[in-house]
């Protein structure tokens, strides 16, 4: 490996914890920031959490065999670095295997980490995957002799360039399998599973070729050959991975996860073709149970959309809210109010930002089902769909009908000859793509979209306050059931369509009810403290600041922790704080950003009532349902 940044570059003697006195999953996460930040690595100790419980909420980063990676790339981080911790006790940590940990690595990367750094951390995940380094970190007493061993492990590892070529060379065998892994932040998972599928495949006389898709790009690419040769495919993900490629082949998809914990199985499955075919891509036929994976497909490119769409709604909601501070019409030129720079903030704001919102999103989304070809079509029928008032609902609807278009386009011009394949994605696709997609949302659908749209806005505005309490109750109880999941984004989705329809009372509703549950969790440990533990309290402390930012995600090691007294403490909280915003008619034109937006809520006043309200109410929930630790 022709790398000039080592693993002792990385992990220093400053960054080692040995032993660990922490004894819960979240003490052991605070242990390792506390120590990053003390060695000067962090930018900030609350936007480390912040990210590394993000990353958790995503899937447990405990793989199993006394082995976890947390990990986060973040601008949190002022230094890429490595900072391990042994506890010879064990912790539980949610593992894999449902074993306690020993072994923590806490992997610090910045968000402009380079390719060196990310190859150099991608290559600690290898070496974990050696039984023989594992025993020996469990026996180390000193930080020099962790160091020692990693550095030695590391020079035996860069000697071994050969090893891809080997793997090739034996691909001509009569077993072949090729498999894909990745996993979002593409740092530790994606390479993990790479080994110890390759590891397991060298055991069992399989040859095996791996592609991974980690933060520096895909590497080891399948090719055309590679595919066509293999018996069977493993996916192991958990983002989009280019599939169109493995039409017509046994195809078997799992979480990122899942080639870590199991990699025999995997290669069993795949020797024996235990998996479907797979179709077009997303057609709903790859197998498993038929509603999940169009559930799990309809998910995915919905977030893949929204992902993307988020920077615009985030920056441009924020710049359009700092308009109003001058006044909510000071943009417009023909009200008394006018000011200049209201206008220059609303331009760029609410005539750039916010107008690109929807076609980003229906861009991505488009993208997300049939690849590049989409996207141009996923543009313009977002962009019909804004210019028609059809709003996010027509967003949406036009991301999904331009990647399902194209992917028809590509089985009606799959017959034509081989000589004009060139030019199907560079004329055929974006031609009758854009086409097809613009006359079905011109005739189609933005009419009766941008109806219903207009019905919806007049509901809302003209909603009486019994309908808008329950409206926030509803809305609340959805952002604290699962803290960043499905139905939390699915009502966060909701109010920013609300504000780009000019309707700014769902989401300071939402905003109000993301904010309460680790507000709610927080006075808790501070009011009742024999109902947590000693670590559970030093997390209330951040999760006051969590809360305040509107990072619901702060409540996840509580409910993780205790899930049938704490989920429904927050629902209530959450619940109350929703209705009560509703209520009292708060308005939030601005999609993020927790108390540091106030100064544009709309009745800010009752809006901290009702924020105060639901943070006492899941406070004093929790005092009734949960027992104290002694007990």
């Amino acid at each position: 490996m022709q790398n000039q940044i080592r693993i002792a570059d990385l992990l220093k003697a400053d960054t080692i914890v040995i032993p660990l006195t922490a004894t819960t999953k979240d003490a052991v996460l605070d242990e390792l920031i506390d120590r990053l930040d003390q060695a000067g690595r962090l930018n900030s100790k609350e936007g480390m959490k912040s990210s590394i419980l993000a990353r958790e909420a995503q899937g447990s980063t405990g793989i199993g065999e006394g082995i976890a990676i947390p990990h986060a790339k973040t601008g949190a981080v002022k230094q890429p670095s490595i900072c391990f911790g042994l506890s010879p006790e064990g912790v539980d940590f949610d593992s894999l295997d449902q074993q306690k940990a020993h072994l923590f690595f806490m992997i610090a990367a910045t968000e402009d980490a380079n390719q060196a750094h990310l190859e150099t951390l991608a290559l600690l995940s290898q070496m974990l995957m050696d039984d023989a380094v594992r025993q020996q970190l469990m026996t180390a007493t000193t930080k020099e002799q962790v160091l020692e061993l990693l550095t030695k492990k590391e020079r035996e590892m860069n000697g071994e360039d050969e090893s891809i070529e080997v793997e090739r060379a034996d691909f001509g065998s009569a077993a072949k399998i090729v498999a894909v892994t990745a996993c979002p932040t593409g740092i530790a998972h994606t390479y993990m599973a790479a080994d110890a599928l390759k590891k397991k495949a060298g055991e069992l006389g399989i040859a095996l070729k791996v592609e991974t898709n980690g933060s520096g790009g895909v590497k080891n690419k399948l090719t055309e050959q590679d595919i066509a040769e293999a018996t069977a495919v493993i996916v192991a993900a958990d983002k989009q991975v280019e599939m169109d490629r493995f039409a017509g082949k046994t195809v078997i998809e799992v979480r990122v996860a899942e080639g870590i914990r199991d990699p025999e199985g995997l290669l069993t499955r795949a020797l024996n073709q235990d998996g479907p075919t797979y179709q077009a891509k997303n057609s709903g036929q790859s197998g498993g149970s038929k509603s999940q994976k169009r559930e799990s497909y309809f998910y995915k490119h919905l977030m893949n959309g929204v992902s993307n769409m988020l920077p615009f709604v985030v920056g441009g909601g924020i710049i359009i809210a700092l308009s109003f501070m001058f006044g909510i019409k000071a943009s417009d030129p023909n009200d008394p109010s006018f000011h200049p720079f209201a206008k220059i903030l609303m331009d760029i704001g609410g005539g750039s930002a916010f107008a690109l919102m929807i076609p980003v999103l229906a861009g991505f989304i488009a993208m997300s089902i049939a690849d590049r070809p989409a996207f141009a079509p996923g543009m313009v029928g977002g962009m019909l769909a804004t210019s028609a008032g059809a709003g996010f609902l027509g967003g949406l609807i036009a991301g999904f009908l331009a990647g399902y278009v194209v992917v028809l386009l590509r089985k009606a011009f799959s017959r034509l000859p081989v000589s004009l394949e060139g030019i199907k994605p560079m004329l055929l696709y974006p031609l009758f793509g854009i086409l097809i997609t613009g006359f079905i949302m011109i005739y189609v659908v933005s009419g009766p979209v941008a109806a219903i749209n207009g019905a919806l806005g007049d509901w809302l505005k003209n909603m009486n306050s019994g309908n808008a309490v329950l409206l926030g109750l509803v809305l609340g109880a959805m952002m604290s059931f699962d803290m960043g999941g499905p139905l939390n984004k699915a009502a966060f989705t909701f109010g920013i369509a609300m504000i780009a329809e000019g309707s700014y009372t769902p989401h300071a509703a939402i905003m109000a009810a993301g904010m309460t549950p680790p507000l709610g969790l927080a006075l808790a440990t501070t009011l009742f403290k024999k109902k947590f533990t000693d670590e559970e309290r030093q997390a209330g402390k951040t999760a006051y600041v969590l809360g305040a930012s509107f990072i619901t995600e702060g409540a996840i090691p509580f409910a993780a922790a205790d899930p049938t007294r704490v989920i429904p403490s927050i629902m209530i909280g959450s619940a109350v704080a929703g209705g009560l915003s509703m209520y009292f008619g708060c308005t939030l034109p601005a999609p993020h950003g927790g108390l540091f937006v106030l100064p544009v809520v709309g009745n800010v006043g009752m809006y901290i009532v009702s924020i105060l309200a639901g943070t006492v109410v899941t406070a004093l929930m929790l005092r009734l349902l949960k027992k104290d630790i002694s007990e």
